[in-house]
């Protein structure tokens, strides 16, 4: 799930410029809050907010329960990072050719389930956010394979928001 910004309550305006993203991720957190065990949000600094707010709109928690079990297995994730925001001349960070590769490789490690994807700071270079990705896994068994319920790239920016269960 991606930590932008316009996804929090108040960046809202009369319209919404990233409704279909905000309905995924509203999807999303209501079948991951469904565990009953509070859910424990995974990223950096501003996806961690954003994660959190689409959690308390979703309702769902962030559990006490959940975040002492994390160091075990967690009962349920939220993982919030995107990738790059460079695939467009009006992207945040302008037009680097190298972001399409980047995020399809991250794309199909992610489906995949894929751990032993590395993105060799470039990730950081291309302004992804993958801080949460990474620990995403070091949770996911091999192999495990996701749904994708969104993916795209408004504004120039990759977006996903895909989900994986672990039985």
């Amino acid at each position: 799930m991606p930590g932008v910004l316009a996804l929090l309550p108040e960046y809202a305006g009369l319209s919404d410029p990233v409704l279909d993203l905000r309905l995924a991720c509203l999807d999303a957190v209501r079948w991951l809050g469904s565990s009953g065990d509070g859910v424990v949000v995974v990223g950096d600094a501003q996806g961690s907010r954003v994660g959190e707010a689409l959690l308390s709109a979703g309702g769902g928690s962030t559990g006490a329960q959940a975040q002492s079990a994390f160091a075990a297995r967690p009962p349920a994730v939220l993982v919030v990072g995107n990738g790059s925001a460079r695939r467009s001349e009006k992207a945040p960070g302008h037009l680097d050719e190298r972001s399409f590769a980047f995020d399809d490789a991250l794309r199909a490690a992610l489906v995949s389930g894929d751990a032993s994807w590395t993105d060799d700071g470039l990730g950081e270079a291309l302004l992804a956010s993958v801080d949460g990705i990474h620990r995403l896994f070091g949770l996911l068994p091999a192999g495990t394979e996701a749904q994708v319920d969104y993916d795209d790239d408004p504004y120039g920016v990759q977006y996903w928001v895909m989900r994986w269960e672990v039985g």
